[in-house]
């Protein structure tokens, strides 16, 4: 399923029950989403495009004419504050937020809500413009309403990778610049348009942001701001609330959402989930990426599994409390468990490789908390391990 497509069930009217593979798949996939909100409580995802107020040096990189680079020395820490200590870039575990939101210039990013084996991601919105949800809603010229195209819009997302994980010389048709003393890579597409920037944040780390935009908003240099206003933030454990009962052999946690579901899909379609994490068998590669798993369009990761903690008031199913609900037809087979009183959804989606029996067991076995006192929640490294 496609990043579009998800987002599009997501905001739909709710479906009939009678409905054919794909569009199972597509308004169920949304409804998972919403679903797994079931037995969690209201989350949202992020998107970003951060610029920040003040000089950015960006200059282009060439063999003959660019000196060596000279990235800070991130051994001296960066200063959080008079009387605060010094928080410098850590290496830390995977499933670990390691920067926060922020304002900078026309850009907000918020705080990174997604995150895997290999990176971080958050949503960023431009203040002085429209931001939507969905690359294919980004044009122009467009009348603005609920369900329409917004003229001048744009969706942008950054993804801070960890050490050794995004490979630059996998962006083939990248621009090697200078941008504030650090190496840094610019490209574009044009299906969808976007500009994307990559820059080496620390050591054999970088960050990227990608914008998707029919117009020249924003810029490269927009983007530049970016590179100076990310700090480091002590490393904080993303939560979930839930934890799982029982898992198929050999499957392993690639990838969570915190008040999202997992990966892009999760930062395009904000607030439609409490939580959610995907396994995979076998899990995919932590080093050479250029994009989040999945790619632009938000794709499933092969031979892996969901699992959804949604409000059964964002999903396009009606509830059955207490009741289990399969889809077996569908071309990426799902089942939903709702709680007793029907608010809570928890669903399971599979990429064909399990039966309803066994998408059951799982989304049984699954253990909701509060979804309404996030204190409650658990870090996911607790909760993504099997009882």
């Amino acid at each position: 399923m496609q990043l579009h497509e998800v987002v599009d069930a997501v905001t739909a009217d709710e479906p009939p029950l009678a409905r054919s593979a794909d569009d199972i798949i597509a308004a169920g996939r949304r409804a998972e989403r919403r679903r797994r909100a079931g037995f969690a409580s209201a989350g949202a995802a992020g998107l970003v495009v951060v610029a920040v107020a003040g000089a950015f040096a960006l200059t282009s990189v060439t063999s003959s004419t660019s000196a060596p680079l000279a990235l800070p020395d991130q051994s001296a820490g960066i200063v959080a504050g008079a009387g605060q200590p010094e928080v410098t870039w850590s290496d830390a575990a995977p499933f670990n937020f390691t920067f926060r939101g922020f304002t900078a210039g026309r850009f907000r990013v918020e705080d990174p809500i997604v995150a895997s084996t290999a990176y971080q991601i958050a949503r960023v919105y431009q203040t002085d413009r429209v931001t939507t949800e969905l690359p294919k809603n980004v044009r122009k010229d467009l009348p603005a309403g609920k369900g329409k195209r917004v003229s001048g819009a744009h969706f942008a997302h950054l993804t801070l990778y960890r050490p050794g994980a995004f490979d630059p010389a996998g962006i083939t048709d990248g621009t090697p610049l200078t941008v504030a003393g650090r190496q840094a890579i610019s490209s574009a597409a044009t299906n969808p348009p976007n500009q994307q920037l990559a820059w080496e944040y620390a050591d054999n780390a970088w960050a990227v942001v990608t914008a998707f935009s029919y117009d020249a908003d924003p810029s490269v240099e927009d983007l530049s701001a970016l590179v100076t206003a990310l700090k480091p933030s002590p490393a904080v454990p993303a939560k979930l609330p839930f934890r799982v009962g029982e898992l198929p052999a050999g499957y392993t946690p690639v990838e969570i959402g915190t008040n999202a579901i997992p990966g892009l899909n999760g930062i395009a379609a904000p607030g439609d989930s409490y939580g959610g994490a995907t396994y995979a068998n076998p899990a995919p590669a932590t080093t050479g990426l250029t994009k989040p798993y999945g790619g632009d369009d938000g794709e499933a990761i092969p031979s892996s599994f969901s699992i959804f903690v949604t409000p059964s008031a964002k999903s396009n199913q009606t509830p059955k409390p207490g009741k289990t609900e399969c889809f077996p037809q569908s071309s990426t087979p799902f089942c939903n468990v709702y709680s007793a009183d029907g608010v809570v959804q928890v669903q399971v989606v599979g990429t064909g490789q399990f039966s309803s029996t066994e998408l059951t067991r799982i989304a049984k076995s699954v253990e909701v908390v509060d979804v309404t006192d996030e204190a409650a929640w658990i870090p996911a490294a607790e909760a993504l391990t099997a009882r």
